[in-house]
């Protein structure tokens, strides 16, 4: 397995070289897919060289165990950092998901239970911004359907890294595990008799793609122009600036209303239609790959649920990975690091499964 690294030590070089000249970061998108690919080739080299360097140290430890006992002790100190070295090359040369260095397109929207999943709703965005937040990265509201009570019956975000993260580290790449029913229980704010009850919302998350990504022929859309409708004002609903696109070849139909201007909620209407169709053709490359996609839940069907968020226990339960912690007020204010890793831990290892069958 660690052979491969022999062959990325060229094209390490190689890129280094191309980053150095003027002219590739004329092109922004070519100079963060340069450093993209720079960034994961380093930690694999940078981890390769360790393992490398600790097996040289090791022979010397134990040649020179024979004239002085400490080296003895020594040479298993470093096996053990040897062993801790190859476990972590092994995860890096683990093939990830293409998309994992992409920003993200996260989709709330409220199912079974009314106005209290509507909060609920609310309740999750606010979770995943506050946790975007504490990660630096930048969190952009697309369109959104808010409920009476100050929920959301919809609402569609952009959550964006800074600069280049580490491989891993992308939007995406953490926050694709939040795909999938939610389940809460609790007393909601409409229930005079004190009783607990069982609500969920969904959550559906997307690289978000760029228009190199994925080509869409003007020929193939139909769009329509509506007025607006919810809470926003009078700005909001005295024109008809809200706008819907049908993608004929497919029938994904992706509409915006949160902006005034019709230009500009046509223009977040793309940026999802774009992003839905990069995965639908991820999806359909993996299935011809006889690959098993984990799959996101698209319909809010409270038997289907990936989470439960229990409030008078304040638990937090992941059925997929049994992850379960009693600080769910903590999670709710952003701290889903732990419920993160848990998820990347399971999918790390079902992947190293699969390429030792």
């Amino acid at each position: 397995m660690f052979e491969a690294v022999e062959g990325m030590l060229a094209e390490h070089t190689e890129l280094e070289g191309r980053l150095a000249e003027p002219e590739t970061h004329a092109d922004a998108r070519l100079a963060k897919q340069l450093n993209q690919r720079y960034a994961a080739l380093s930690s694999i080299i940078g981890a390769w060289r360790e393992w490398q360097q600790l097996g040289d140290d090791i022979e010397a430890a134990r040649e020179l165990a024979s004239e002085d006992p400490a080296f003895a002790e020594e040479a298993e100190s470093l096996t053990g950092r040897r062993h801790e070295a190859e476990e972590r090359l092994r995860r890096l040369l683990v093939p990830r998901d293409a998309a994992d260095d992409k920003d993200a397109i996260l989709e709330v929207k409220s199912g079974e239970g009314g106005e209290e999943s509507a909060l609920f709703a609310g309740d999750l965005l606010r979770m995943y911004t506050r946790y975007a937040e504490a990660r630096g990265w930048k969190v952009e509201v697309l369109d959104a359907a808010e409920s009476d009570l100050g929920g959301y019956k919809s609402v569609t975000v952009a959550v964006k890294a800074k600069g280049t993260p580490e491989p891993g580290e992308a939007p995406y790449a953490l926050l694709k595990f939040e795909g999938g029913v939610h389940r809460v229980q609790r007393v909601p704010v409409t229930e005079s008799q004190g009783r607990v009850h069982t609500s969920a919302a969904g959550v559906l998350v997307l690289p978000e793609a760029e228009q190199v990504d994925v080509q869409i022929d003007d020929n193939d859309l139909r769009i329509d122009v509506f007025r607006s409708s919810g809470p926003g004002g009078q700005s909001v609903n005295t024109t008809d600036s809200a706008v819907r696109i049908t993608h004929l070849p497919t029938g994904i139909v992706v509409s915006c209303q949160n902006e005034k201007s019709q230009l500009q909620n046509k223009e977040q209407a793309l940026r999802i239609l774009r992003s839905r169709l990069l995965q639908a053709a991820q999806e359909a490359a993996d299935a011809e790959a006889g690959e098993a996609r984990r799959s996101q839940v698209r319909t809010v069907d409270r038997s289907e649920r990936i989470r439960t968020y229990n409030f008078p226990e304040n638990r937090i339960s992941d059925h997929r990975t049994g992850y379960k912690a009693y600080n769910l007020d903590q999670v709710l204010d952003g701290d889903l690091q732990p419920v993160l890793d848990s998820c990347v831990e399971a999918d790390l290892a079902a992947r190293l499964e699969a390429l030792e069958q």
